[in-house]
């Protein structure tokens, strides 16, 4: 195969992989909207657990079929990052919860000058004057949004500004341990996903009370939303 060939093949790979992500993130955001506004499934902490529960799953499968490697990851290392995550997909789903997709999704784009503005705090990093040009324009939209969406309130605002700072933190610190630790993707996520799995799972149905008041063994299950949670789960798979 020629290297012309090998680049293209590559693109059209790369292409498809970004196409797929974007898929699957839509899909899995509308899927839980609907859960959590239609069905009335707003346990959102235990619906988070669920997904890692299907994560650890795949991750096992993946180290049988020797797509994920033995790696070394510090328990400490370990407990820092599940805070981290955990407060990100938690805050992220609650914030899904309490207000509009359109400002969920808006409210994510926060993440990049919060990003940004870690690295350059924790890492020294410079960054052109084209690229603060771009990210105060992100900081006006979001600014817009958050002034003229009639639905956004002060507990949706705060579930958002939680999601967005510890999800940050949470992505600044994936490269960190991988940087570190020499660990790759699936590597890292055969380490954390069975911790978020289990510390969801368990924390879940007690949290989401505090929220909600609502018992997650109260919740009436009909085929219709056990559909919508197997979707769910095969999403969050390939996600």
């Amino acid at each position: 195969m020629t290297s012309t060939k090998m680049a293209d093949r590559k693109a059209t790979l790369d292409a498809a992989s970004w196409m797929f992500n974007v898929v699957t993130s839509v899909g899995i955001i509308l899927v839980n909207k609907a859960l959590m506004a239609k069905y009335g499934f707003t346990f959102a902490t235990t619906l988070t657990g669920l997904h890692f529960g299907t994560t650890t799953l795949l991750t096992f499968l993946l180290r049988r079929l020797g797509y994920i490697q033995a790696s070394h990851l510090p328990f400490s290392e370990l407990l820092k990052f599940v805070l981290f995550a955990n407060f990100s997909i938690v805050g992220m789903n609650v914030s899904l919860m309490w207000n509009s997709v359109g400002f969920y999704q808006i409210a994510k784009l926060s993440m990049i000058p919060v990003s940004c503005f870690l690295e350059v705090v924790l890492d020294k990093v410079r960054y052109s004057r084209d690229t603060k040009l771009s990210i105060v324009l992100v900081l006006l939209g979001v600014a817009v949004c958050t002034v003229t969406d009639v639905s956004v309130n002060a507990k949706g605002f705060i579930a958002a500004l939680v999601a967005v700072w510890s999800t940050s933190l949470q992505q600044y610190y994936v490269h960190f341990l991988q940087r570190n630790y020499s660990l790759g993707s699936f590597n890292l996520l055969g380490h954390t996903a069975p911790a978020q799995a289990a510390s969801l799972l368990l924390l879940g149905p007690f949290l989401d009370y505090w929220l909600t008041g609502k018992r997650v063994d109260a919740y009436g299950f009909s085929p219709t939303s056990l559909d919508s949670f197997s979707l769910v789960r095969r999403v969050s798979i390939y996600k």
